[in-house]
């Protein structure tokens, strides 16, 4: 049975007096009051502040929140965590998005964070925004995805991901205790997407007459760009970006920084004599210094223009998948060479972690042998070494 009364809390003494069931009253000399509930948690004792009295509570609202925190504590749960939880103010879906933002673009570059932050403004806010972000389950999640999971199925599939981001992110603030739903269960309640989510890419045994073709044409920064993409089995960005001094002609090699990569390390090319001469065609464009492929004013190359090229050619696929060409040929063409060896080619990261560990080669004899053979394949008058001019490093 209780103890405490109204008027024993409101002339208590300095101390501590109890009410029971593990319900006390403090007060500090100064006469300031608090009640606190101990418990066992794990074994261990637990002193649970609840607030002070009475600004914060008074004697039945303290029994009130001892009750429900001691029923917690019995069903093994941390009443003190438990405590906390409930004085957390939870966000709204668009109020998390804006706070998952601000920190995870502490460590991602602009262009990333600015596609994380529009891809959900344009697709989830106007349907989750104001929703509060420990209420958002499967099936809300669906009904975000579902305008754009068929008819635009690569941003739809970054669009998952980055909404579990911010609900994880949620969930580490303690906005939500339930976990976020795995991508296998989110896509059950969604239509099966187009077979091929990859990007479109011209047949492998299409490509040398394609690249013939181009050859035969004038030497524009976008179409010896493109050519070099090909050749190289490069990204598009890497190529627009790349500079001279990137290149060792005697060495034959492009080096890409760390910073032009999109695994964000250093990546070393191995250049076939047909990519040498396209280096030399390119070498009017800028005498040789910055950058190899220069745009209007000297500015890098958009991405738009590689890919008129291709339009102008009445082609229908993407400059990237001219990596998935390569990739195919080498498996079909070249299956003495190991995949291992193609994927590097690619700048992929190849092997379990334990087997990077111990990989100290980076193969580059082998790659070497296996775009010279590429060089051949797509672009055999480039790659025949009659033709190819004697080079001077660049400057």
């Amino acid at each position: 049975m209780p103890k405490l009364t109204d008027l024993k809390v409101k002339n208590a003494k300095p101390g501590i007096h109890g009410d029971g069931a593990g319900l006390y009253l403090r007060v500090k000399p100064s006469g300031a009051k608090s009640f606190v509930l101990r418990v066992q948690h794990n074994g261990k004792r637990q002193d649970i502040g609840l607030g002070g009295y009475p600004a914060d509570l008074t004697l039945v609202e303290a029994r009130e929140k001892a009750h429900h925190l001691r029923k917690l504590a019995r069903q093994g749960k941390n009443a003190i965590a438990e405590r906390d939880r409930e004085k957390i103010v939870v966000p709204t879906f668009a109020e998390a998005v804006e706070k998952a933002h601000a920190e995870y673009a502490k460590g991602w570059e602009a262009k990333h964070a600015a596609a994380f932050k529009s891809s959900l403004t344009q697709h989830v806010i106007p349907k989750l925004g104001t929703k509060m972000v420990d209420q958002i389950g499967t099936a809300d999640i669906i009904t975000a995805l579902a305008p754009i999971w068929t008819d635009k199925p690569q941003i739809a599939r970054k669009v998952r991901v980055r909404i579990s981001q911010v609900l994880d992110f949620a969930k580490s603030k303690g906005w939500r205790s339930e976990p976020t739903p795995p991508p296998s269960e989110v896509s059950k309640g969604l239509a099966r997407q187009p077979k091929s989510g990859n990007f479109d890419a011209v047949p492998f045994v299409e490509t040398p007459s394609f690249v013939a073709d181009q050859l035969a044409k004038d030497d524009t920064a976008g179409r010896l760009a493109l050519l070099f993409t090909i050749l190289t089995a490069a990204r598009s960005g890497e190529v627009r970006s790349a500079r001279w001094e990137h290149i060792d002609i005697e060495g034959r090699t492009w080096t890409r920084p760390a910073a032009l990569m999109k695994t964000k390390v250093k990546h070393v090319v191995t250049l076939n004599d047909a990519a040498l001469a396209i280096l030399e065609r390119a070498k009017s464009l800028s005498d040789g210094k910055g950058l190899i492929f220069p745009g209007a004013k000297g500015k890098a190359l958009s991405d738009m223009t590689l890919s008129k090229v291709l339009r102008t050619a009445g082609r229908t696929e993407t400059v990237h998948g001219f990596r998935s060409a390569f990739r195919d040929w080498a498996a079909e063409r070249m299956p003495t060479i190991p995949a291992m060896v193609a994927e590097m080619a690619l700048a992929h990261s190849v092997g379990s972690k334990t087997e990077q560990a111990y990989l100290r080669s980076d193969l580059r004899d082998m790659r070497r042998a296996l775009m010279e053979a590429w060089g051949r394949f797509v672009a055999p008058s480039l790659g025949d070494n009659s033709n190819v001019v004697e080079f001077s490093r660049a400057g």
